[in-house]
Parts: structure tokens; C-alpha cells; sequence
């Protein structure tokens, strides 16, 4: 069997989503009704490439991770459902620190918007950054893709935190103001904060002086662990620019 000794993959399209850094990007997808919008480069932007797209509910994400691919790979990574500190074979793992940085998610479609020579998939409970290089989407086959006997002995026993979220007055007033730009700012704040984002060292602290900040949109939000709470103390928006 012949490969090539290096092959060049293009992207189909970019993806735009709320999330500007990796803090508190959801570990999977679909774990937050995140929405993402998949604007499509010019040479796939024709609205033929999806005719028969509706009748899928969820597609297939094959992106690329930007951000750490100059960083290299690793064989042995971190595993931040085991408590941060144990490690996992990359291949037993969705660690971004990948031989060829390819990722892979499953969202749900939105549907399909096309205006002029702009076309764009619009998705939800996405997981990944703003910005990400999107290089396919295929269709989710519930027969093939959902195995209903497939077991995972390692993560079922760690299940995802999930916190009360819990706004100050002066952030709750922040929020419904933003809300007339982002009208999901309210539960999507309370979707990724009450997965405690915090490093999972830190998760036993029902009490944390560290005030955390988590980016979404172009919002800055301020919060901290409280007796057991998420307490969201402002969202302030960040410059323009």
C-alpha cells in the first residue's frame, strides 16, 4: 500500500463559535447548546455539496487544532477526568496534542444559510474554538454511529461536575443587558460554569479565593467558587479589536 509522504489538507470552512480561549471549552460536545456558525471558503461554498443535509440531524465535526499543533504530539497525555495529574496513551485519549492535530465532534444541525456566495452551516453544542479550521462534515448515521453495547470503564465512573450557578445582582443586571446581543448569554453561562471548568485539582474546593475568568462572545466573565456555588460576579465586554 502507497501513501504519500505528505499530503495537503484544506479546509472546507471556518468555524465562529462563543468560545475565544480554551478555558472552559466543554471536554465534549454537546455538553452546553454552544452555537457555531461553519462559514464555508470559497471553493466548497456551493449549496450543492449539501443538498440532502436536512434530513440529518446531527453531522459530524472534522476540525483541526490550531492552536497546539506547533507544540507537537505526545504519547503519553494528561487525563483531565482522572484528576489532572494521571496520564493516558494519546490514542486512548482526545487530547488536542495529536500526530496530525485532527479533532472530531458531533453536533447538532441547525440547518443551512445561504446569502449570495456566503454559505454556512449553522450547528449547536459545539466544543471548539472560535476560529477553528473545519476539514469535513459527514452526516451522523444513527444506525453505524450510535453502538448501544459500546462500554467505557474509565470515564463513566468520573462523571461531568455540575455546580449551581448562582449571578450577584450587579451580574445579573450585566447579563440582561448583553442578552439584547447575545440572547444566549444568560444559559449559556450557566451551561459551562456549572461544569466547574476550574482544573480538575482544584474541583474538592467548595471554597475558592481564585477569582476565574472565562471569555465568551466578546464578554469577559468574572466568577469563583463559593460554598459549593458558582458565583458569577461580572461579565464585562472586552475592547473592541
Amino acid at each position: 500500500m502507497s501513501f504519500p509522504e505528505s499530503a495537503t489538507i484544506e479546509p472546507v470552512g471556518i468555524i465562529h463559535t462563543p468560545f475565544r480561549q480554551k478555558f472552559a471549552i466543554p471536554r465534549q460536545p454537546n455538553l452546553a447548546g454552544a452555537k457555531g456558525q461553519i462559514v464555508m471558503q470559497t471553493d466548497f461554498a456551493n449549496p450543492q455539496a449539501f443538498k440532502g443535509i436536512e434530513a440529518f440531524s446531527h453531522v459530524w465535526l472534522l476540525f483541526y487544532f490550531h492552536e497546539t499543533a506547533a507544540r507537537g504530539w505526545k504519547p503519553a497525555v494528561k487525563a483531565p477526568r482522572l484528576g489532572g495529574n494521571a496520564t493516558l496513551g494519546v490514542f486512548a485519549s482526545r487530547s488536542t496534542h495529536r500526530p496530525n492535530s485532527i479533532g472530531m465532534s458531533v453536533v447538532k444541525n441547525e440547518g443551512l444559510s445561504v446569502d449570495g456566495d456566503r454559505v454556512v452551516l449553522n450547528v449547536s453544542g459545539v466544543d471548539l474554538l472560535d476560529g477553528t479550521p473545519v476539514i469535513d462534515i459527514k452526516p451522523y448515521i444513527p444506525y453505524a454511529d450510535a453502538v448501544n453495547e459500546a462500554d467505557d470503564t474509565l470515564t463513566s465512573s468520573s462523571p461531568i461536575p455540575r455546580r449551581n450557578v448562582i449571578f450577584t445582582a450587579e451580574a445579573d443586571r450585566q447579563c440582561h443587558a448583553l442578552s439584547a446581543r447575545w440572547p444566549d448569554i444568560i444559559p449559556l453561562t450557566q451551561d459551562i460554569l456549572s461544569q466547574d471548568p476550574r482544573p480538575a485539582y482544584r474541583h474538592k474546593l467548595d471554597d475558592d479565593d481564585k477569582v476565574y475568568k472565562v471569555s465568551l462572545y466578546d464578554v469577559d466573565i468574572s466568577w469563583q467558587i463559593i460554598n459549593g456555588d458558582v458565583v458569577v460576579l461580572s461579565l464585562t465586554p472586552l475592547p473592541a479589536g
